[in-house]
């Protein structure tokens, strides 16, 4: 595994006019990207599709629009930053200025179970070939049999219809976070059985679950990772999200969702399609957190 900081380093500075600039423009990006959900909030209104990842993940808008430079970039004359959870003191400080910078020493140091898991979860995820024969029946298999199903929407094929997709088919999650749901009569199914224990032998790049988690280990990491990447991860657990609403058993059409209709040939082939596309990214993102983290990468 790679090893990581466990001493302050310093791999890049920035003025005050600089980082202010970038901070301001992450922010500008997160409203964008938040300004539907929080809309919705005002009204009180919920979406079955958009609301999972402030629900499910509970990380709020105003912590996705607060930006960091990652790991060892020094942001001079930071004052309002003194105190803040991870950072330290520049070690190179030769100045009045006041240099702070996101420290992984400080991270490990406070959290070192956390460390290590977010760094076996991404490196051997990153380092495993993707599986692409699930055809997003696990949340097929959350509704398997169930007289009451998680969501209010009906299902597209009827309880019969749906559970007769998870019979004609095979089970092949590999994601605990997914298994966890399934129904009792659906368990026994799955060719795996994942646990918590198994996470990190069993998570592959393939897994819609698996690439949407991207966006919690980038927020655990907090300030290490730059914010730029954070939003990258947001958007792409976002991406992820509708795909995996549109391949679900549930009829979502009231909320302007067209099903990916895996039961059919057709539909099991734009699945998979776009399921490689998401695991590309998602491996582009591990390595970028990874690097960002370490200290050998561009901190962007």
């Amino acid at each position: 595994m790679t090893s990581l900081p466990t001493v302050a380093a310093v791999r890049a500075r920035l003025d005050r006019e600089t980082w202010t600039a970038r901070a301001a423009a992450h922010a500008e990006r997160a409203d964008a990207l938040t300004a539907d959900h929080r809309a919705r909030q005002a009204r009180r209104e919920k979406h079955p599709v958009h609301d999972f990842l402030f629900t499910y993940y509970g990380y709020k808008p105003g912590q996705l629009r607060r930006w960091h430079p990652g790991a060892g970039v020094v942001l001079e004359d930071a004052p309002e930053r003194a105190g803040w959870r991870w950072y330290s003191p520049d070690p190179d400080a030769g100045s009045a200025t006041v240099g702070l910078m996101p420290d992984p020493a400080a991270f490990a140091a406070e959290k070192p179970e956390l460390a290590a898991l977010v760094r076996e979860m991404l490196e051997r995820t990153a380092a495993r070939p993707g599986q692409f024969g699930c055809f997003g029946l696990h949340e097929w298999a959350m509704v398997y049999r169930a007289p009451e199903h998680r969501h209010a929407a009906p299902l597209r094929l009827g309880q019969a219809g749906t559970d007769a997709v998870v019979e004609q088919g095979e089970l092949r999650c590999t994601h605990i976070d997914a298994f966890r749901f399934f129904t009792p009569e659906a368990v026994p199914r799955n060719r795996l059985a994942p646990t918590r224990e198994t996470q990190p032998l069993l998570e592959q790049p393939g897994c819609l679950h698996a690439g949407m988690d991207l966006y919690k280990w980038a927020m655990k990491l907090g300030p290490l990772v730059p914010g730029e990447i954070l939003l990258d991860a947001f958007e792409l657990a976002r991406d992820i999200r509708i795909l995996d609403m549109e391949a679900a058993p549930y009829d979502l059409s009231a909320w302007g969702v067209v099903p990916v209709r895996i039961e059919t040939a057709e539909g099991k082939a734009e699945y998979v399609r776009r399921q490689r596309g998401f695991a590309e990214r998602g491996n582009a993102l591990r390595h970028r957190i990874l690097e960002a983290w370490s200290g050998t990468g561009t901190g962007r």
